[in-house]
């Protein structure tokens, strides 16, 4: 008996297209009437959803109207419905050993492109490299999550925050707080942003990271200038971040080794040398290893410097801490202590690779608890102890002894903390040069069994070095570094994250919700002023009296 098959193609709205193809098979036959109606319903609906969606972006709740979610549900159903012929199809000629005549329309709907403006899939036997890459990509834990959220916000800031309580007394203290708070929320808003309810109310994620957000939220208009200036603004923030690293850890070798005959230089370049195996690291997952070391590391050196300060627990002058400000000075406290808490820059890759991204607001809670907690103690003991003596660093209070063991767990912290922004910037390149979808400037850097390519592994070389050669020549890094940081960081962290929100969730968000976030726009903005202007100050007058670093 003779079976039919049906392909269908789409083509514009409104259009359908049917071929029929004769096959061995002794199964009964399709039930045309079914197919034909079920398919011209989802055309239709599709077209309705098109059209609506268009009149949706030309007003200020671009991506969330409901028509809009309704065309994307539409050509998901769309998608899984031509999914299930090709399947059929495919069965069929399984079976009875012959193709179905003319395989053109096969060919074009294994090209189909869920956004319908992305150029065709690879039809090679590999398929699509980056996609697979992907898919193989191994999850991480929750734990590992917070491993990863705490690394990034237990930095090397949290040296500075003693001098911040010097400067700002109990209101310094309270800023700990404040910007624990805004941190977690700022980054819990990031993450919303990438998901939008479909028509039985259910949060679907339909955008994978920070450059997708800033692309929907300039859409129609500018489709992929936000993009290009979140991308711009990462890789500047996580470069310098690698090298304020590298910097830290020559520095640190330096002074704690000073009679050795080895310059500051010098210490840079080995540390550079013990950095070169991050080259090799292909997932989060194995960045969340170094970030637990990390936070081992951190635990050790809270551990020495709290437990030195409690044995002289005796002297602690609490008098000194007082509720009154620095006007001159505490500005830089306030940059000390808010950007000791930055990590949205790395949540929206990192909430995707969790295995349960349900957990992602808990892990959120327990690790800016956790380092509020450590911070807050971390800093009022030490100030306490040193009171008006207390320095920028606050290693530099302790004895010689002590400090050397401390600096030796610092640098390990510092190159421990390297490969999780090494990581994300190179995500961030490859995305962009490498992988985009077909549209790239350059091959791709992995092959279709997920390995480095030689030329993927030169531009990870490539970006170890270039970060010691920023540190070792490069004058008055550390300044230039709160000059841009006070842009790009103050942008990723505060800025942007808020007027997202309430770009894509307008319609939807409560009146306390719109008032947090436009307060945290203009406090990050305040915070990112104030930080340029002294960072600026600082850079003309160390190249005016030519002051060494």
């Amino acid at each position: 008996m003779k079976r039919l098959l049906v392909v269908y193609h789409c083509g514009p709205p409104g259009c359908v297209s049917v071929e029929v193809g004769g096959g061995c098979d002794g199964s009964s036959p399709y039930k045309l009437s079914n197919k034909l109606s079920n398919a011209a319903t989802t055309v239709s609906n599709k077209s309705q959803a098109k059209v609506s969606g268009m009149f949706a972006r030309m007003g200020f709740q671009a991506t969330t109207d409901e028509e809009g979610l309704g065309f994307a549900a539409c050509d998901d159903l769309d998608y899984d419905h031509r999914q299930g012929m090709q399947m059929d199809i495919l069965t069929t000629d399984e079976v009875g050993g012959e193709g179905s005549g003319d395989g053109g329309g096969l060919d074009g709907d294994s090209h189909y492109q869920r956004d319908g403006t992305g150029p065709a899939r690879s039809a090679s036997k590999d398929g699509d490299p980056a996609n697979e890459l992907n898919e193989e990509k191994p999850k991480i834990t929750t734990w590992e999550a917070g491993w990863n959220v705490t690394n990034a916000i237990q930095g090397m800031f949290v040296l500075g925050l003693p001098y911040a309580i010097l400067h700002g007394g109990y209101l310094g203290l309270f800023l700990i707080i404040f910007a624990a708070v805004v941190c977690c929320y700022t980054g819990k808003i990031l993450i919303a942003c990438l998901y939008e309810e479909d028509e039985d109310g259910r949060l679907v994620r339909v955008r994978e990271s920070y450059v997708d957000i800033a692309n929907a939220c300039c859409a129609p208009r500018f489709p992929t200038l936000g993009g290009h200036i979140v991308n711009v603004a990462q890789i500047i923030e996580l470069v310098m971040t690698c090298i304020l690293y590298v910097v830290v850890s020559g520095n640190l070798m330096y002074n704690s080794f000073p009679t050795m005959p080895i310059s500051q230089k010098s210490w840079a370049i080995l540390a550079t040398v013990a950095l070169l195996p991050c080259a090799f690291l292909k997932s989060l997952k194995a960045v969340s290893k170094f970030s637990l070391l990390c936070t081992m590391a951190h635990f050790v050196i809270n551990v020495l410097v709290i437990a030195y300060c409690l044995s002289r627990a005796r002297d602690w002058a609490w008098d000194k801490v007082k509720f009154y400000i620095d006007v001159k000075k505490f500005p830089i406290s306030i940059g000390i202590i808010v950007f000791s808490y930055t990590s949205q820059i790395f949540l929206p890759s990192m909430e995707g690779s969790m295995s349960k991204p349900s957990d992602f607001h808990c892990m959120m809670n327990w690790t800016h608890i956790a380092a509020c907690i450590l911070k807050g103690l971390f800093a009022l003991v030490a100030y306490l102890t040193w009171a008006d003596a207390t320095k920028e660093v606050i290693t530099d209070n302790l004895p010689s002894t002590i400090r050397a063991v401390v600096n030796i767990f610092l640098v390990a912290k510092a190159l421990l903390s390297y490969p999780l922004p090494f990581f994300a910037a190179v995500e961030v390149l490859e995305k962009s040069f490498f992988q985009d979808g077909g549209r790239a400037a350059f091959p791709d850097c992995y092959g279709g069994d997920g390995r480095i390519k030689p030329w993927g592994l030169a531009l990870r070389c490539t970006l170890v070095v270039f970060t010691l050669l920023m540190a070792v020549f490069v004058p008055h890094f550390a300044l230039l570094m709160g000059l841009t940081g006070s842009l790009t960081g103050a942008g990723l962290c505060f800025l942007l994250p808020s007027l997202f929100h309430l770009r894509l969730l307008w319609r939807k968000l409560l009146w306390h919700q719109v008032f947090f976030d436009v307060a945290i726009f203009v406090i990050g903005g305040i915070c990112s002023i104030s930080g340029f202007i002294h960072s600026m100050e600082g850079l003309i007058e160390a190249f005016k009296y030519n002051i060494e670093e």
